[in-house]
């Protein structure tokens, strides 16, 4: 059985250290009284989103991962990868959504291409190639023979 290589994007490791010291620090004072017991839920539910939100890829297509669920989208969904100002990626999708990807960078996305199967240079089968042009410049002669 082979097992297809996934490209896994996830949050800074720092939120889960955040986590954990928050929840220490929370500790005396939720078990002091009872009905403050549930604050120990806040940075229990933080440090698993931290470790389980974010973006995985393969060459069938890209799982959004969040705290609860998650979401498939194929590659033929997906029409273009572009970055917000802020720099973290997005999909703009054929039926005009546009969807964030957790976890990834504008500076990702070369590495997300590659997860999907495609090389950089490469286009889609459904869509036609770019035309190559040729970069060598033509030669004139300055007198004129």
């Amino acid at each position: 059985m082979s097992k297809t290589s996934t490209l896994r994007f996830r949050h800074n490791q720092a939120i889960s250290v955040a986590a954990v010291i928050a929840f220490l620090g929370a500790l005396p004072l939720a078990t002091s009284r009872w009905y403050l017991a549930p604050l120990l839920l806040v940075p229990v539910a933080i440090g698993v989103w931290a470790l389980r939100a974010g973006t995985d890829a393969d060459p069938a297509g890209v799982r959004i991962r969040a705290l609860l669920g998650q979401h498939r989208i194929p590659w033929s969904d997906i029409l273009e990868l572009a970055s917000d100002p802020r720099g973290q990626a997005m999909v703009r999708l054929r039926d005009g959504r546009t969807t964030a990807l957790p976890a990834v960078r504008s500076v990702d996305l070369p590495a997300l291409i590659t997860a999907s199967g495609q090389s950089l240079g490469e286009s889609r089968p459904n869509q036609p190639a770019a035309q190559a042009h040729d970069a060598t410049p033509e030669r004139t002669d300055p007198t004129g023979q």
